[in-house]
């Protein structure tokens, strides 16, 4: 492993990325740049933080993978729907949401009332399960969670997840209705995140403490949706022999049991080149294109 190689092509290229951690066989052994002290835009790995809080609720036997979204969601929604639109949507399961396998939505709801958007789009084949990367998926977990739960959602992450992981300074952002987005809208530091990913990688663990159960883990991380990036599990993206959460202008914590790594790093780099993660990969994990 060429940590300083990796850093050294983050300076001389210049590349916007705010911090570095690497762990091994769950020991922080190399860092980089401010992993504690601020937050920062985490965007689409809120995702996957959602996607715990799911499978705490999961676990309880508060709410189930296989449960209409329309049974979930609040009763005056769903009365305000066209008959044909019931028909639509009665099809979409929590997992289809979770795995970004309805077709037609598209990439985020719009508008004053995310969920009345929402529930207007149109699912022209609601028996299709393309990946189809929308918010609306990730946006209607959370409603769906708020309502299961019974209690706001942010409360819920902060004391289930957020506290017993030790992470204490963030931001929770919330949709134009109050529910908590989902989606996006969260900042967290490096080392947070890097704490996200050490939860997943020791089977929903984290310093003795059980969060979440090695089953939903599991199923989480492993491939239930195929797309050209390689497969998708629960909010969570296949990488390599392990999985990754990621945001989109490279926020990333990579998971790698075999191996026992754990590279995360938040970076602004508003780009659809690879360049970053191909440093990573050859310095870090020896791998060279």
């Amino acid at each position: 492993m060429d940590f300083d190689g990796f850093i050294k092509d983050i300076t001389d290229k210049q590349w916007q990325v705010y911090g570095v951690e690497v762990y091994e066989n769950g020991e922080l052994i190399h860092s980089f740049g401010d992993t504690k002290e601020h937050i920062y835009d985490i965007y689409s790995a809120t995702k996957s933080i959602l996607s715990i809080a799911f499978g705490i609720a999961y676990d309880r036997g508060q709410i189930g993978i296989a449960d209409p979204l329309t049974e979930l969601l609040p009763k005056e929604y769903i009365d305000r729907m066209s008959s044909a639109k019931k028909e639509q949507w009665k099809a979409i399961t929590m997992e289809r949401l979770l795995t970004m396998s309805v077709a037609d939505l598209p990439f985020r709801p719009e508008g004053d009332d995310y969920l009345k958007y929402s529930l207007s789009c149109d699912i022209a084949d609601p028996g299709c399960k393309e990946f189809n990367y929308s918010n609306i998926s990730a946006y209607l977990t959370g409603v769906a969670l708020t309502q299961a739960l019974g209690c706001d959602l942010s409360e819920f992450i902060k004391h289930e997840i957020l506290e017993p992981l030790g992470i204490k300074r963030y931001e929770l952002g919330r949709s134009p209705e109050g529910y908590f987005y989902g989606a996006s809208k969260m900042k967290m530091s490096v080392n947070g995140l890097s704490r996200i990913g050490l939860l997943l990688a020791n089977k929903g663990e984290f310093e003795g403490k059980k969060i979440l159960s090695e089953e939903y883990v599991r199923n989480a991380t492993s491939i239930k949706q195929m797309n050209r990036e390689g497969g998708y599990g629960y909010f969570i993206w296949k990488y390599r022999n392990g999985f990754s959460i990621n945001g989109k202008w490279k926020q990333k914590c990579y998971v790698l049991p075999d191996e026992g790594l754990i590279v995360t790093y938040l970076s602004h780099i508003e780009d659809d080149s690879n360049d970053l993660l191909y440093s990573m990969e050859k310095h870090i994990l020896g791998i060279s294109k």
